[in-house]
């Protein structure tokens, strides 16, 4: 994928997330939530505030949601109720770059995952 403005954004996202392995969906707070191993959260679609912006909430490696907010404040933001413990928030009603989302979604998992799916995920990436 490349960067573009996208219908339906939410279905891209769902695609990326549930092509990971031991992934699942399910309804968190309204919204569609993805999670590793049905336990635990790692990324949430953000439209529940209903203020006509979508995003999308992940988690993220130490470090990263400060870079990615300072470096382009009107994409990244530091979410509600998550940003304390580092996660990024990501608006999707701007032009989108999905390679650059899909990195995001999978650092997410592995932010998440337990060993044994880490290495999975590096199994897959190694192809």
């Amino acid at each position: 994928m490349t960067v573009e403005q996208t219908a339906n954004p939410l279905e891209t996202l769902r695609r990326l997330c549930l092509e990971l392995p031991e992934t699942t969906e399910r309804l968190s707070h309204g919204e569609p939530t993805w999670f590793v191993r049905g336990k635990q959260t790692f990324v949430t679609y953000a439209n529940h505030h209903h203020d006509d912006r979508l995003a999308f909430w992940c988690a993220a490696p130490a470090g990263m949601q400060q870079a990615l907010v300072d470096s382009d404040p009107k994409r990244f933001f530091v979410p509600p109720y998550v940003g304390h413990r580092g996660w990024i928030g990501m608006w999707l009603d701007v032009i989108l770059d999905w390679v650059e989302i899909a990195e995001l979604v999978v650092d997410a998992c592995r932010t998440i995952a337990p060993r044994k799916l880490i290495s999975e995920l590096d199994t897959r990436d190694s192809v």
